[in-house]
């Protein structure tokens, strides 16, 4: 089954979804935010219709790992995904990962390809979610023997 990362941002949602093998991940679409109970409704539809297993959201956490106030809006998010998920019987895995430089390392992509600012600003927060996902399938192979 599919993974599928989360960029959660205050107004925007941006999605990456893996192949069927978790290798390799795609930038996908951006959400605008409609409130917490909307947005899980919508990740929901997402992960019905691509066949999501694992959903992986992006934890921003500062720059010396606390917690600051963006994580904990996102820890409440996560939350009401959470329990969208169970009283709606989908069944997906829900982790996290974390996001500290997954925006500038998209920003930085995208500048190399030579993106005008207007078209960064609509497709950064795929690009990141990207980003996310791609760390954490990376995280989960194994080392290899040498």
């Amino acid at each position: 089954m599919r993974a599928l990362a989360l960029d959660v941002g205050s107004k925007t949602i941006g999605l990456a979804l893996s192949d069927t093998d978790r290798m390799i991940a795609t930038a996908g679409h951006t959400l605008a935010r409609r409130g917490h109970v909307d947005d899980a409704r919508e990740v929901a539809r997402v992960v019905a219709e691509r066949e999501v297993g694992l959903v992986v959201v992006g934890l921003p956490f500062e720059l010396d790992g606390r917690e600051g106030r963006r994580a904990r809006a996102v820890r409440a998010f996560i939350a009401v995904l959470r329990e969208h998920f169970t009283t709606t019987g989908v069944a997906v895995e829900l982790t996290t990962w974390d996001e500290r430089f997954s925006t500038a390392a998209a920003e930085r992509t995208l500048i190399e390809a030579d993106m005008s600012r207007a078209r960064r600003k609509q497709h950064i927060d795929a690009m990141a979610a990207q980003f996310i996902l791609q760390g954490w399938l990376d995280a989960q192979r194994p080392e290899p023997r040498r």
